[in-house]
């Protein structure tokens, strides 16, 4: 009990460091609180460091942490070396087109293109029930089970996650984006520090020695059994990562918010640093270890591991470092959850001029109930990244294809894109066995599924807008054009 109560103040302590450290750096700014650039892209004043730091928390949370290393095996290291490759896209295709807009969401540049406000909304909604159904409890399960796992504690699932959750919460409507970012990157220094501490400690409990294991947990050629065959590499991988982070609101809008696009292209490649050189080991060699040391154990061997290598002392800091990944994952996606609806559904549809940081308030409260509600579905989840990446797959593709038919095509009406995007989630349905009763199995890897997914749907557009609204569309080439 002894030791647990010198976690447990460790563990306080810092949380209550990086918290006044984010107050102190936010203070003396002038905010706005119904200015939509002022609280969602904080005013336009991260400068690269936030910028890096904060997308570099966003993404590597629980789901990333305790979901790949719960695989326990070294192909997971593949989901980090192709966000390098979505990144790099991201600075130089993506946000010279959000710039010379002036986007404040990655949907506004829909409506651009598009012509028509509805696309915009459609799409909208689209991610939001992404981040309401799928990454929020997500995060919110992964970080509770860290917790529990480590520390031992008998608190039960659901008691974490809503301590998680009230707190993300409140960091998201006091706070706005600036506090997100700010104690994003606070809390990432922390975190990428004592996730390289524990790769080496869970080395080190094994002497270095990798014998023993299997070696289809060492391999980076998966077969057709495996979470990632090799031959996905070359289908849908590559489009999982574009439209992950260049079309997703919740990472875009870190890049959105820089004083000029420059800043925010040094911030990107500097993040996409951090992925393609720390955070592949983080993610999948403590795993490995920790099957040698326990077997197959699942998603329980993070934390596990975690709590056996590191000091007393230390844990308790590398608790506080997970649990303001947690919080400021959940309220990053919390505050691009909500800058959708205020901006994209709420002022187009019911009012022009909402008190922005009121409306917020409420609806971050409703999408923290529901996400609540749905944390007891993902504890039956057999790996949690596996899931969270799979079922995305219903909206990520048929999303991207909107985007990238907006951005390659020109005289596209935006009736025949929704029509697109709406059959491209249903035939994701079927080729993944999300939709019974059309095959036994489903017939392709859901990686595989993404890709055909796309081409359907950008397929699927330019037909329906030839055949049934007779426009014809012209191809323009990728170019950061003002719509």
């Amino acid at each position: 009990m002894e030791l647990q109560t010198i976690q447990v103040v460790v563990f306080i302590a810092f949380t209550a460091v990086i918290a006044l450290a984010t107050y102190l750096k936010c203070r003396g700014t002038r905010v706005e609180a119904n200015s939509n650039k002022e609280y969602f892209l904080a005013g336009g004043g991260l400068s690269w460091v936030f910028v890096a730091g904060s997308i570099t928390l966003t993404n590597l949370s629980t789901d990333q942490l305790v979901g790949m290393n719960g695989n326990q095996m070294a192909l997971l290291a593949w989901w980090e070396f192709a966000a390098v490759a979505g990144l790099i896209i991201l600075a130089k295709v993506f946000l010279p087109v959000y710039y010379r807009n002036n986007c404040t969401t990655t949907t506004e540049l829909l409506e651009k293109r598009y012509n028509d406000h509805h696309i915009r909304a459609t799409v909208s909604i689209m991610f939001l029930l992404g981040n309401i159904f799928i990454f929020l409890p997500a995060m919110l399960y992964g970080g509770s089970l860290f917790m529990q796992s480590m520390f031992g504690v008998d608190i039960s699932i659901m008691v974490l996650a809503t301590m998680f959750a009230v707190i993300g919460a409140c960091y998201a409507v006091f706070g706005g984006l600036r506090a997100v970012a700010v104690s994003d990157t606070y809390s990432g220094i922390v975190l990428l520090g004592m996730g390289v501490l524990v790769v080496i400690l869970a080395l080190k409990a094994i002497n270095f020695d990798f014998s023993g294991i299997p070696t289809e947990r060492l391999t980076l050629i998966g077969n057709n059994t495996s979470p990632i065959p090799w031959h996905t590499l070359l289908t849908g991988m590559l489009f999982i990562q574009i439209f992950y982070w260049s079309t997703n609101q919740t990472i875009t809008q870190r890049a959105m918010a820089s004083p000029t696009l420059k800043e925010a292209q040094k911030g990107v490649f500097a993040a996409a640093g951090i992925r393609l050189l720390i955070v592949p080991p983080m993610i999948v060699l403590p795993g490995i270890v920790s099957y040698k040391l326990y077997g197959d154990i699942g998603d329980a061997a993070y934390g596990r591991i975690v709590g056996d290598v590191l000091p007393v002392w230390l844990s308790g800091a590398f608790a506080a470092a997970i649990a303001a990944a947690v919080l400021t994952s959940f309220n990053s996606v919390l505050n691009s959850s909500t800058a959708l609806y205020v901006m994209d559904i709420h002022e187009k549809y019911f009012n022009a001029e909402p008190r922005v940081k009121i409306l917020s308030g409420w609806v971050t409260a409703v999408f923290v109930i529901i996400a609540l509600a749905l944390v007891p579905l993902y504890q039956q989840a057999e790996s949690i990244i596996n899931t969270v990446q799979e079922l995305y797959g219903l909206l990520s593709m048929p999303i991207l294809s909107t985007f990238l038919v907006g951005l390659l095509f020109k005289n596209v009406e935006a009736k025949a894109m929704i029509i697109a995007m709406v059959s491209g989630v249903v035939l994701y349905g079927v080729l993944t066995g999300a939709i019974p009763g059309v095959f036994d199995e489903a017939p392709f890897h859901y990686i595989h599924a993404m890709a055909v997914t796309l081409a359907f749907s950008i397929i699927a557009a330019l037909a329906v807008n030839s055949w049934a609204f007779g426009k014809k569309a012209a191809f323009t080439g990728l170019t950061p054009r003002v719509a």
